[in-house]
């Protein structure tokens, strides 16, 4: 039986969902960044002439889905190894009383302010419109 490689450049798509897990595992830091990626508000997609962008830290976020629905919060730290964004002030008591971060699903929010301190950033929003 031959050995599968851990990621495979070529691999398009599947309709196996563990095939789509194992893509999401197994890839490296730069694909990973792009697949920790939110929508964008309706009037950024329209000044953007895009979907969705990459999340960073200190971009303001509305949560989309879930117990927190229609919140806004700041994105405190992003972790590319589970893919998942946690939030400033939205945290969730344990049962010994202590509270944690709250982790979400980029796929449930929706960028509604930019932190544009980085000037590639900036270009590389503005790319879509030069075209």
């Amino acid at each position: 039986m031959a050995k599968t490689k851990k990621f495979l450049k070529t691999w398009k798509s599947s309709v196996k969902p563990g095939k789509q897990r194992k893509y999401r595992a197994n890839a490296p830091l730069h694909v990973k960044r792009k697949l920790i990626s939110s929508h964008l508000s309706k009037e950024f997609k329209r000044k953007y002439l895009r979907r969705s962008f990459p999340l960073r830290k200190g971009d303001s976020v509305k949560i989309l889905r879930g117990q927190f629905k229609g919140r806004r919060a700041k994105v405190a730290s992003i972790d590319l190894k589970k893919l998942r964004v946690y939030l400033e002030g939205i945290q969730r008591p344990k049962r010994d009383g202590t509270k944690v971060n709250v982790n979400f699903d980029p796929s449930n929010l929706m960028i509604i302010e930019f932190n544009l301190e980085d000037k590639k950033r900036i270009k590389s929003l503005e790319i879509k419109l030069k075209k």
